[in-house]
């Protein structure tokens, strides 16, 4: 049996620009509120009941799908997405006061302006040319175009592992992370 803790797990991102109509702006800004509501609930979840641990914060995000329909309408994935990044931070923050970082600790903060809702393996899918994105939770984004010059076809659809959309100064963006094989080399492209 061959060891395999030597390999690590490589992710490659894959960026494109979409340019949305404005009720799908209107319902990406909806998701990226909803997420931002969902990450500063939990976490005020942990600052009142410390000693609670991932179970208890992701039945807390349960608990808000049944309590809120705007969360309701959010896929399930990109909740527990939020909640992971939110337990990303409380973790750092133990590791480095059990580390005794010097200086600040990186206590968990609130967020107020949040540019990001992630999706994990649903609550989406590809066309199949795959040139097209169909988001296909309650929150009525519906179908974006890809626009750049990476190809995504050389990829399987198994391999994505999330997608994100991202709203940036010059727009939104949708971003694929694709687990590649740990063995594989990958060369960057120079332009």
């Amino acid at each position: 049996m061959a060891d395999t803790s030597a390999y690590s797990v490589k992710m490659l991102v894959i960026e494109y620009k979409v340019q949305p109509k404005p009720h799908q702006v209107e319902a990406i800004d909806e998701a990226i509120r909803t997420a931002q509501f969902v990450g500063n609930k939990v976490l005020r979840y942990w600052m009142d009941n410390r000693g609670i641990g991932k179970v208890d914060l992701f039945r807390c995000n349960t608990a808000l799908r049944k309590v809120f329909d705007l969360v309701k309408d959010l896929n399930y994935h990109a909740c527990q997405t939020t909640v992971e990044r939110v337990l990303g931070a409380i973790t750092r923050f133990y590791e480095n006061c059990q580390n005794q970082v010097k200086g600040k600790k990186g206590y968990p903060r609130f967020k107020k302006h949040s540019r990001s809702v992630e999706y994990k393996v649903s609550g989406w899918k590809l066309s199949d040319n795959k040139r097209q994105i169909t988001f296909t939770d309650q929150k009525g984004i519906g179908k974006l175009k890809l626009i750049g010059s990476r190809d995504i076809n050389y990829y399987q659809p198994e391999q994505i592992k999330r997608v994100r959309i991202i709203r940036q100064a010059d727009g939104y963006y949708v971003q694929f992370s694709i687990k590649l094989d740990p063995r594989d080399t990958i060369t960057p492209l120079t332009p």
